[in-house]
């Protein structure tokens, strides 16, 4: 038995364990689970538990649906809103074939893989995201409960939320590095601490859990949906991400006016050249792109600045002394995107610039927004995709997001989303009741 088994059959003993949930994720970030009873254990860490791919979104056909969850001991963690006596825990699980394979449609894998690309150059991949959120009376509507704005200090029930969010993270040995009211009425962010990708991506995953779980446990619902509010900011999951050798940031550069390394800069081009195709990925749903609009905050325009927060990526000011700390910051991921894949493909993007020295174009620090149409494209400044169906096409058309997906992972998406839009399509809103039934 080896020591990490060896502590979470110890840790269920002394806890009083008597189910343990094993999570998962589907190809578009929801999080899967089913329970084991505590007798079960060894045999889950041991040989894995089987279950029917067919049900999970992107994962198999009925005629190959057979898989394995093998659960990763070292994330396991008791589940603290849930009853200590018998208690209950949690780990989350690889997916696997029959035969012992790694199923190539695992969200974990597919981040896997990259990070093991990384790895093979020497380099350590490591993120802090942003995810913001929304409190509402219930889930029928977009009622908040509070009309704070940034920064402010209310004492009022979602302060108390977000409060008692971040003690129940630390309880699960996620660490929080601030939380705060965001821009929007009833809009709140909990920035986690900078961790290597594969931890931050389940604790990102546990993270929108664990907001939802206390805002249910409290009689309201929290929505980490792109744009529920009209003429109110979206929710936004900025990325802030960087390579290490061993102890020595690799993307810090004394000598350069923006201390940036060329392993840097080239990474930032990579994402940059790959933006458009990306964006399916960082941006999922039809309601992503009512936030990605001019006038709210969110990137639109692909270009990268130091202090400007109108461009895609932005680079955090450096503190002497500090070096450790040199990052950018991908800026148009929002909270409800699949944190594995989201995490794959911009390490990707960045690592294909490093590969190929890909040439980063000159920062943009004027409000990209206010310029003029013909300055922007004197200027090379391209777009974003405006709605989902150009994300997809977007997509389809990039060779390097299939290789960084994996044929399996990368079919699934773009049939998922494809179904989507065209269910869109058909929809007859509101508004198009209101604004044309009338009049045509």
């Amino acid at each position: 038995m080896s020591e990490s088994v060896s502590y979470v059959v110890s840790a269920c003993r002394e806890n009083d364990v008597k189910f343990v949930r094993l999570w998962f994720t589907d190809i578009v970030g929801a999080l899967k689970s089913f329970a084991i009873t505590v007798e079960e254990l060894e045999k889950a860490l041991d040989e894995g538990m089987g279950f029917d791919g067919s049900s999970i979104e992107g994962f198999a056909r009925i005629d190959e649906s057979d898989m394995i969850a093998r659960p990763d001991p070292t994330t396991f963690q008791l589940v603290p809103w849930r009853p200590k006596e018998p208690g209950v825990a949690r780990m989350f699980c690889d997916i696997y074939m029959p035969d012992g394979r790694p199923f190539e449609g695992d969200p974990r894998y597919v981040l896997r893989r990259q990070l093991k690309r990384a790895a093979d150059l020497g380099y350590t991949f490591y993120v802090s995201p942003e995810l913001e959120y929304f409190y509402f009376r219930d889930s029928k509507g977009t009622e908040p409960l509070d009309l704070g704005g940034y920064f402010d200090q209310t004492a009022d029930a979602a302060s108390d939320l977000r409060r008692e969010t971040v003690l129940t993270l630390e309880a699960m040995g996620i660490e929080v590095e601030y939380s705060h009211h965001e821009v929007a009425p009833s809009q709140h962010e909990i920035a986690l601490r900078y961790t290597d990708a594969l931890t931050m991506a389940d604790n990102a995953m546990t993270y929108r859990l664990v907001v939802k779980e206390i805002a249910l446990a409290n009689g309201v619902f929290a929505s980490f949906m792109p744009k529920p509010v009209e003429n109110q900011n979206g929710s936004g999951m900025h990325v802030h991400q960087s390579l290490f050798k061993g102890e020595r940031n690799a993307f810090f550069d004394a000598e350069d006016p923006y201390h940036l390394s060329a392993i840097g800069k080239s990474y930032i081009a990579g994402l940059l050249h790959h933006s458009r195709a990306l964006t399916l990925v960082t941006n999922q749903w039809v309601n992503s792109y009512k936030r990605l609009l001019p006038g709210f905050e969110a990137p639109v325009y692909m270009s990268w600045a130091r202090r400007n927060r109108s461009d895609l990526i932005r680079i955090p000011e450096y503190k002497p002394g500090k070096e450790t700390h040199t990052r950018i910051e991908y800026r148009s991921p929002d909270p409800a995107c699949n944190p594995y894949l989201a995490f794959a493909v911009m390490l990707a993007a960045g690592l294909e610039g490093i590969a190929k020295e890909i040439p980063l174009p000159a920062p943009v620090e004027e409000n990209v927004f206010e310029m003029a149409p013909k300055d922007r494209e004197a200027r090379g400044i391209e777009m974003l995709p405006g709605s989902l169906i150009a994300a997809i096409e977007a997509a389809e058309q990039s060779p390097f997001l299939r290789e960084a997906l994996g044929d399996h992972t990368f079919e699934s998406l773009i049939a998922n989303k494809r179904i989507e839009w065209e269910r869109y399509r058909r929809h007859v809103s509101d508004f198009e009741l209101k604004e044309y039934l009338p009049i045509l």
